[in-house]
């Protein structure tokens, strides 16, 4: 039984590390049976590297799942040099043709087939419905429940159809949030009603779509548990399983997250998720061999003092690996193609009146904190979108990060017609003050919300709802042509 436990705490365990090659520690961690690994922008550089990267995991253990943070939008990995050329849920919510996020899906399914990567760790299935929510925002389909439920069933769908498994977040809803759960312990004060009515439409719908795993929300949700985060919760896990019916794989958002270790370590919050019921622990990025062999340590502690049940444990090795079979199988089978992105146009943008084409001017990036889950990844119209100068011949690309910043540039470009753009803008005082003096200048300004627009003192001339490379197009061809 000894070995039997020790390989099942091995494929329950799903580490992150940096750089681009597989370090010996987990080629070591994965022959003994590590059941799998989450890729972050750091282990990126192109491609082929990445194929490699990924062949060489399944060589070491052929049943391991990959899995990575390909949503779309502001949150990719795979093209996290120079923006994801596929829409993100925010816009694809506002054009609400659930077939065009299908196809979207699929196109980033095929991309992922071409990797031999096996877990998609999307869609986001939250509804946001806080218009503040600092980490969801436009990576969410929408505030209306009956929309987000349609498109993330489409995009389960489309997913899967090219083989990736789908993995719906974050259970069971982090919408309704004003605090990361990177940062700190969100609190979802609402009632049994309305989590019913809201929060749980979109999983009923993945789960219906097929779903092949639900990622967990490091949040409280006091009306089914007042004590600790839906990741640790066996009363929350348990309405997943028994009322929704889930019966494929629960994933935990990632245990070094503050929302689910703070003031308890990475090992015993990943001690309380699989007992009250997660299957696959996703630890977090950038770990160590030393870190891993500590929390498999503590794990197997856990069992031998009867804090962590061995069949709990066991059951969910099971379903770890059943899934991991499914992929082997899938991988081996599979003649994967890339699939254009369906092309993106403006519709879905919310314009306050007419825009007319734009004749030279400078785009203002108006700099803020990039969301934890997206990274340092490039966004809006900037020096990395190489089509600007042919679409709008004469524009400059500026950016500011403070109100100095700011000022410089007023005075470096004292006649450009100005478009400033920021995410957030109601959100972020900066970018809330820099609009304003922007506005009051006398400048010529075409202000652009490309996050989440939220009511406040600023309002945008236009709304993107997103700032990734695919929505940057579409908003560049708008400013050249002008609306119509």
């Amino acid at each position: 039984m000894t070995d039997e436990l020790d390989r099942a705490i091995a494929r329950v365990l799903m580490p992150g590390f940096d750089g681009p090659e597989l370090p010996a520690w987990l080629e070591a961690e994965l022959r003994g049976g590590l059941g799998s690994v989450c890729l972050f922008a750091s282990n990126v550089d192109s491609p082929a590297q990445l194929r490699a990267l990924n062949a060489a995991i399944h060589q070491a253990n052929p049943t391991a799942l990959v899995a990575i943070d390909e949503e779309g939008g502001d949150v990719t990995r795979l093209h996290h040099t120079e923006g994801s050329p596929y829409a993100g849920a925010a816009l694809l919510g506002r054009l609400d043709d659930p077939e065009l996020t299908r196809a979207s899906a699929a196109a980033i399914g095929a991309e992922l087939a071409t990797v031999e990567a096996d877990v998609n760790l999307a869609p986001v299935a939250d509804v946001n419905s806080n218009p503040l929510n600092p980490v969801i925002g436009v990576r969410s389909f929408g505030a209306d429940p009956t929309r987000v439920a349609a498109h993330v069933a489409a995009y389960t769908r489309g997913l899967q159809s090219s083989g990736i498994a789908a993995c719906a977040k974050h259970f069971p809803g982090h919408g309704d949030t004003a605090v990361d759960s990177h940062k700190d312990l969100p609190v979802l004060a609402i009632t049994g009603e309305q989590l019913r009515e809201r929060e749980l439409p979109p999983f009923r719908a993945a789960i219906e779509a097929g779903v092949a795993a639900v990622m967990t929300s490091h949040i409280v949700v006091p009306v089914l548990d007042a004590e600790v985060p839906a990741t640790l919760s066996a009363p929350i896990l348990s309405l997943l399983r028994d009322e929704l019916g889930f019966d494929g794989l629960i994933v935990t958002d990632a245990l070094d997250m503050a929302g689910a270790s703070a003031g308890r370590g990475i090992a015993e919050a990943a001690i309380s998720a699989l007992s009250a019921g997660a299957d696959l622990l996703c630890i977090g990025s950038g770990n160590t061999g030393d870190q891993i062999a500590g929390i498999r340590a503590e794990l197997r502690a856990a069992v031998d003092a009867g804090r962590l049940d061995a069949a709990r444990l066991l059951d969910a090795a099971a379903r770890t690996e059943a899934l991991g079979e499914q992929r082997r199988r899938a991988r081996q089978a599979a003649q994967p193609a890339l699939v254009d992105p369906p092309r993106l146009d403006s519709r879905g943008f919310l314009l306050r009146g007419p825009v007319p084409p734009q004749q030279a001017p400078l785009l203002l990036q108006l700099h803020s904190a990039p969301n934890i889950a997206a990274g340092e990844t490039p966004w809006g119209l900037a020096d990395h979108l190489p089509s600007i100068t042919e679409a709008l011949p004469g524009a400059s690309c500026a950016s500011a990060s403070d109100l100095d910043e700011l000022a410089a540039v007023l005075e470096g470009s004292p006649r450009s017609p100005i478009i400033a753009q920021g995410r957030d803008l109601n959100r972020v005082p900066f970018l809330r003050e820099a609009v304003l003096r922007l506005r009051n200048s006398g400048r010529s300004v075409l202000v652009v919300e490309e996050g989440w627009p939220s009511p406040g003192v600023v309002e945008a001339d236009i709304a993107t709802f997103g700032a990734g490379r695919a929505t940057m197009l579409a908003l560049l061809d708008l400013l050249a042509k002008g609306s119509r």
